[in-house]
């Protein structure tokens, strides 16, 4: 992976009027990777551009320090508060949502542009392959640096290389213990080379949070049970996302990568409840 891309994102979903100050935080407090979306239903884009810029105005970061990652939603994904017109093609939405997002967060490109869902959970459709292709413009026209997708089966995956389509970077997907955390799609990222980001291993997983043997290895290391699970998701080659809202949470995650795991506490994490 390019040494550009950080090892842990912060998610900006769901912070609403807290969403820029939260924003400028998450970098103060040592976040280089931000995840976001131009989709008004569950992100405020604007707010997370206007808590970079107090960042960029502080010193504490530029632009290229920071590795930014939006994502391009379906008309059924968005509340009223369109970014794109819902008459136009999928091809100009997807244009038109990637100037709004580049306006939104006041730079001239992404890093990363995820396709925030595909249009059905059969499989990869022609919508899709339509939206992914306009995507691929938005790369070649030097507006992204990377492709993703997000919220997809293994399906899904495996339709879109079959098409011959360029693959994605990154897949992005709420990750569950008692679904393998995620194993046929994290096998299908490991042989293609791709990188698993993995959002919600926490809020999806509290059983695992409360098993012994994460409180054993969490007592010994002087760890908490989420940074556990943090430095497990790393250890199998997740790039894990936090949405924490706490200043304390955000030092202690970014701390995580210092628990210290042996191969087999990793094995027995990856099969607690899959």
């Amino acid at each position: 992976m390019d040494a550009f891309v950080p090892d842990f994102l912060y998610g900006t979903a769901w912070k609403e009027g807290r969403t820029a100050a939260l924003t400028e935080l998450a970098v103060r407090t040592g976040f280089r990777g931000i995840d976001t979306a131009n989709q008004r239903r569950h992100y405020v884009e604007a707010a997370v551009g206007e808590g970079l810029a107090a960042a960029y105005r502080a010193g504490v970061v530029t632009r290229a320090d920071v590795f930014l990652q939006t994502k391009f939603t379906y008309q059924p994904g968005q509340d009223h508060r369109l970014p794109y017109d819902p008459g136009a093609p999928l091809a100009t939405q997807v244009a038109q949502s990637m100037a709004s997002s580049l306006e939104h967060l006041g730079t001239d490109r992404v890093d990363s542009y995820v396709l925030h869902g595909p249009a059905s959970g059969q499989g990869w459709t022609s919508y899709d392959a339509e939206v992914w292709g306009a995507m691929v413009q938005e790369r070649d026209g030097g507006r992204t640096r990377y492709l993703g997708v997000s919220n997809v089966a293994l399906r899904h995956l495996e339709q879109l290389a079959a098409s011959g389509a360029p693959p994605p970077t990154f897949v992005q997907n709420r990750c569950f213990a008692r679904l393998g955390w995620d194993r046929d799609v994290r096998a299908f990222c490991r042989e293609r080379g791709l990188v698993y980001q993995g959002f919600s291993l926490l809020t999806a997983n509290p059983e695992v949070l409360a098993h012994p043997l994460i409180a054993r290895i969490a007592a010994r290391e002087k760890a908490t049970a989420a940074q556990v699970v943090f430095r497990f998701a790393r250890a199998v080659g997740m790039l894990p996302l936090t949405g924490t809202t706490s200043a304390e949470h955000m030092r202690q995650d970014l701390a995580s990568q210092a628990v210290s795991l042996s191969t087999d506490e990793v094995r027995a994490i990856e099969s607690l409840a899959g």
